[in-house]
């Protein structure tokens, strides 16, 4: 009898996996996520941008300021030079590994460090001149508080520059009044020492890296009362009367002409508004620290940011009002419903032994911080491209269908998502009257 040979099609027919065999592959290992890296469900313009990111410290002195932290009680106020420590991130093509160390300090005063995608002291990119953006942090806070969004900003083409205000940071709180008095000067001081070491020819690393005529200012909380303040918004004359010798006064409505190279404003959770002046027990402007004709002082597009829940600047009665009221500027409100007030922060450092109120500083009890980042590089970046460079096409990410993401559906959807992904946001657009 004579064999027969197999049926080719048996011979290359693949086999069914056994589910209970043990998978041989190697396992992957996880790369470390750091502030700023997007999650799978980012939006579009939270993804790194072109360039690389350079980041250098740069120390600045403001000679004869007002020292609230040392004026006696009743006395008057002292004159002393004020130290900044600022830093900057700028696009850089020197091929120089992207990896970084920040230092900072938890409210409890630990200090601690932490990595982030920059090359310290890289060289800047040469042959163009990028918008800057000065970066204003809460009380307390600092200069990295916020490398989340620093340094995406400058991979999208921005220099950006965030300065440790005296007074006010982890590491060095002094009392409120400094903090009140302080905030817009530091912003228009960093912003004058900043674009003369980014002019050409002066000799500083920056020099002609930067185009200071096309500024923003960006704050969180305390940054954002100083932010709105330093773009325009001038404070209630009965609130500036407060403070002791008349150190706020020269930031009242009517009493200053806001910095013309400053074209934009970005306020996360602004403090300063109706409940959170009200929390400070003292008369306050119809808008809190604002009053109508100071608030109709801001005519620069500005982007507001707030939790609907917000505990410390308040919504309804804080920051929605200014919003509102602003009422000659292009501004835009994008709300995260059911946050608090920390929606700007990295996320809270991995430390082991992290106190509660350590986290708290840093995160929201509902939203996620990764997140929150991913979903803050996006919208600013939009804003930015579309008030600094002048990119009509990022329009369409702001100027969404419905204000309300749960009702944002095929058509409806707001562009740079994925499906299912905008579930708790809301934007508002208003138009200057």
């Amino acid at each position: 009898m004579t064999a027969t040979a197999p049926d080719a099609a048996a011979q290359t027919a693949p086999t069914t996996p056994n589910p209970a065999a043990p998978n041989t592959a190697a396992p992957q290992t996880a790369a470390p996520f750091l502030p700023g890296d997007a999650r799978p469900d980012a939006p579009e313009l939270a993804a790194r941008g072109s360039f690389a990111v350079g980041v250098r410290t740069v120390t600045l002195v403001n000679p004869g300021q007002p020292d609230l932290a040392r004026a006696p009680q009743g006395g008057p106020v002292p004159r002393a030079d004020r130290r900044l420590t600022v830093e900057v991130w700028y696009p850089t093509a020197s091929g120089a590994k992207e990896a970084v160390t920040y230092a900072d300090t938890l409210t409890s005063g630990k200090a601690f460090t932490f990595d982030g995608r920059a090359a310290r002291d890289a060289k800047p990119l040469s042959g163009q001149a990028f918008p800057l953006v000065i970066v204003s942090h809460g009380y307390t806070g600092s200069r990295v508080l916020m490398s989340y969004l620093t340094e995406h900003l400058a991979s999208r083409g921005y220099v950006v520059a965030a300065i440790d205000h005296t007074d006010s940071t982890h590491d060095n709180r002094g009392p409120f009044n400094s903090t009140l008095v302080n905030r817009a000067p530091d912003i228009n001081f960093t912003l004058d020492q900043i674009a003369r070491l980014g002019a050409p020819g002066s000799g500083s690393p920056l020099s002609g890296i930067l185009n200071a005529s096309r500024t923003a200012v960006l704050g969180y909380s305390m940054g954002g009362y100083g932010a709105l303040n330093a773009a325009g918004a001038g404070y209630a004359p009965k609130v500036a009367a407060l403070l002791p010798g008349g150190t706020l006064t020269p930031r009242q409505t009517g009493a200053f002409t806001p910095d013309p190279r400053i074209r934009a404003a970005v306020a996360f959770a602004p403090w300063g508004g109706p409940s959170a002046a009200r929390g400070l027990g003292v008369p306050t402007g119809e808008y809190g620290f604002w009053d109508a004709r100071g608030l109709e002082g801001l005519k620069v597009p500005t982007l507001f940011v707030v939790g609907d829940h917000d505990d410390v600047s308040g919504f309804e009665e804080g920051v929605k009002p200014l919003f509102e009221n602003a009422v000659n500027t292009d501004r835009y409100l994008l709300v995260y419903q059911n946050a608090r007030h920390n929606i700007a922060p990295n996320p809270a450092p991995s430390l082991p032994d992290l106190s509660f109120a350590d986290h708290e500083h840093y995160a929201d009890p509902v939203w996620d911080s990764a997140r929150l980042n991913n979903l803050n590089q996006h919208f600013v970046t939009a804003f930015l491209n579309l008030t600094l460079k002048g990119d009509a096409g990022a329009a369409v990410y702001l100027n969404v269908p419905t204000p309300i993401a749960a009702n944002a559906t095929g058509q409806n959807a707001w562009k740079g998502f994925a499906p299912r992904t905008m579930l708790g946001l809301e934007l508002y657009h208003l138009r200057p009257r």
